[in-house]
């Protein structure tokens, strides 16, 4: 059996970096995400407001003034919409924004990445704001139920990210994410599986069920990550940005999120029952 690399290898030379600013993040996020309410809402807004500002930034070579600004302050007149369930202000504020996003790019032709982009970011913000409440502690629901669906997410990046780089093996879909393999994604799922079931224990429901919505959850994050991937090669962009060491910038660290959110966010929706959280 070969034993496994150093961590001064190259292929762990952003586990440090990773490491701390993931932590540094946890931290500052864990207060708002405690008292729920508008703490987190304002917490969203300003982590929904720089995807917009990157989204801007790297689907257009000079963007203006405006194609900035429009966008943000969607973002913000979104989320405090929804924080005050003005849910057809929210809506119309979401239909308006994407619209001008576009109008404002025409000549420029990039009108349909603007809009697009726009949506993309601005839906599962406003679903983290609606699915955490205003409920505040430990012990709400909202709570609860998007502090499994992060802990399943954080474990099957950090599961994927150790396992791939150890086992390495056949990518999943190389024109499309080139780092990505099988072995990632299935150390992934199991870690991922194994945090779902603890973390449903210590919220009261069965660590089985834990394990079992945990895989689901793992999926959407995945196309979630694939699906930033491919934009990402669609403009020709490396990374989003460089706001956190080790991740690039926000989107490159919450694409898997937001993607998953969507699909707890339907889930909830439309079958409510096979939530355990409630």
């Amino acid at each position: 059996m070969s034993e496994p690399e150093p961590i001064s290898s190259p292929k762990w030379k952003n586990i440090g970096a990773r490491a701390a600013s993931g932590l540094s993040f946890a931290v500052v996020a864990f207060i708002p995400f405690y008292f729920g309410g508008i703490y987190w809402t304002l917490l969203v807004a300003l982590i929904a407001a720089r995807a917009a500002w990157e989204w801007v930034r790297m689907s257009e070579s000079r963007p203006t003034k405006f194609a900035f600004m429009i966008p943000i302050l969607g973002v913000i007149f979104a989320l405090i919409a929804s924080h005050y369930e003005a849910y057809k202000a929210a809506f119309l504020c979401v239909v308006l924004m994407a619209a001008l996003a576009g109008i404002e790019r025409l000549r420029r032709r990039s009108a349909v990445w603007a809009a697009l982009g726009f949506i993309y970011i601005i839906v599962p913000a406003i679903l983290l704001v609606l699915l955490r409440g205003k409920t505040a502690g430990v012990n709400a629901v909202g709570f609860q139920s998007l502090i499994y669906v992060i802990l399943v997410v954080i474990a099957a990046d950090t599961g994927a990210y150790f396992g791939g780089s150890h086992f390495r093996g056949p990518k999943i879909a190389p024109k499309l994410s080139p780092n990505k393999t099988w072995s990632g994604f299935i150390s992934g799922t199991v870690f991922a599986a194994l945090i779902g079931g603890i973390c449903a224990a210590f919220i009261g429901f069965s660590p089985v069920y834990g394990v079992i919505m945990a895989v689901p959850i793992v999926i959407f994050s995945v196309i979630g990550d694939f699906l930033e991937s491919g934009l990402k090669r669609k403009l020709d962009v490396k990374d989003t940005g460089g706001l956190l060491p080790g991740h690039g910038g926000v989107l490159d660290r919450v694409d898997s999120l937001m993607m998953a959110i969507v699909f707890v966010a339907i889930l909830q929706g439309t079958a409510p029952h096979l939530w355990p959280i409630s």
